[in-house]
């Protein structure tokens, strides 16, 4: 039997696979890419008896080659918090682990899957997804200091900010390399402690890219919505997401959009909804064709220049 991991190159992503694999060590085939390659399940080759295992990525998305691989026999895990399209595939080789509740990411359902027995990773998964309120609380039985509890979290964000960019090329660390130098590691603070490189790499490359980011001007704002164009530079693909989520905590009653310039022309866009009220970002995306996400953070991978007004007029309308 062949194994497949197919998960998102996200800090969600990654932690989720973090801790199943510590439950269920095996040799695997990792499929992912950067945090916005979504269409990941079309890479999975794999014959009857296989068994793949999918952590992070839109149901509705992946729904064509998910349904193959179950047509061929194939065992598919599923762990996803993201919209899953109208009809969910039932199938008697689909173990399909889904919660699209607004409070929620995939590292915290695995979690709930194994029964917490490796809630570290499933803490620092949730604070990079930018689930501040549900990673504390996951954290309480761990008895953590706030010191530690702190390093947790600045774990998490970092390895979020690493999957952003449109191609690997534009990381830090390729998402499964990342998860290479992860996967030794039971505790996330042993992992802090011992390989130090990894998280003194991503806080140096993450401050200076927000000291940029922060230089910008938003190009509309006012108390209920912002919006801010990047240029087309290595560093504001990057920070896109990790900046976005920054300012979603910063003004909780305000919805954010963050588009930065592609170099070949359009935008990558990050929408985050009000924290306080954590709704319509997937909507919105989904109207244009690239676009798709969850309720309270949502992305279009490339929107034409065209439809730049568009967007803007439709997000604004959105949340007024």
């Amino acid at each position: 039997m062949n194994h497949y991991d197919v998960f998102n190159g996200d800090a969600d992503g990654i932690c989720a696979l973090q801790q199943f694999r510590l439950a269920f060590p095996a040799a695997s085939t990792l499929i992912t890419g950067v945090k916005r390659d979504i269409s990941l399940l079309k890479r999975v080759k794999a014959v009857p008896g296989d068994e793949v295992n999918v952590f992070d990525i839109s149901l509705d998305k992946n729904r064509e080659p998910l349904e193959a691989l179950l047509e061929q026999g194939i065992t598919v895990r599923y762990f996803d918090h993201h919209y899953a399209g109208e009809a969910v595939p039932r199938h008697q080789s689909l173990d399909l682990n889904l919660n699209l509740t607004a409070d929620t990411c995939t590292s915290l359902i695995v979690d709930r899957y194994l029964n917490g027995r490796f809630r570290a990773w499933a803490v620092v998964g949730a604070f990079g997804d930018n689930f501040d309120d549900s990673a504390r609380k996951a954290s309480t039985p761990l008895q953590l200091k706030n010191d530690q509890l702190d390093l947790l979290r600045e774990l998490g964000i970092c390895i979020n900010y690493n999957g952003y960019g449109p191609a690997v090329e534009d990381l830090f660390y390729p998402p499964a390399e990342l998860f290479k130098r992860i996967q030794p590691f039971a505790d996330p603070l042993t992992f802090i402690a011992e390989d130090e490189e990894v998280l003194r790499t991503l806080r140096a490359g993450s401050q200076a890219d927000i000291a940029k980011a922060r230089a910008i001007k938003p190009e509309v704002v006012n108390a209920k919505h912002a919006v801010f164009i990047f240029p087309a530079e290595p560093w504001a693909r990057r920070v896109s997401g990790v900046y976005s989520n920054d300012l979603a905590t910063a003004n909780p009653d305000r919805a954010h959009a963050l588009l930065t310039q592609l170099p070949g022309g359009g935008f990558v866009v990050s929408v985050r909804a009000p924290l306080n009220n954590k709704t319509g970002a997937d909507e919105l995306c989904r109207e244009f064709a690239t676009g798709g996400g969850r309720k309270a953070a949502a992305g279009i991978n490339n929107l034409p220049d065209d439809q730049l007004q568009l967007f803007i007029d439709r997000f604004t309308a959105r949340y007024c």
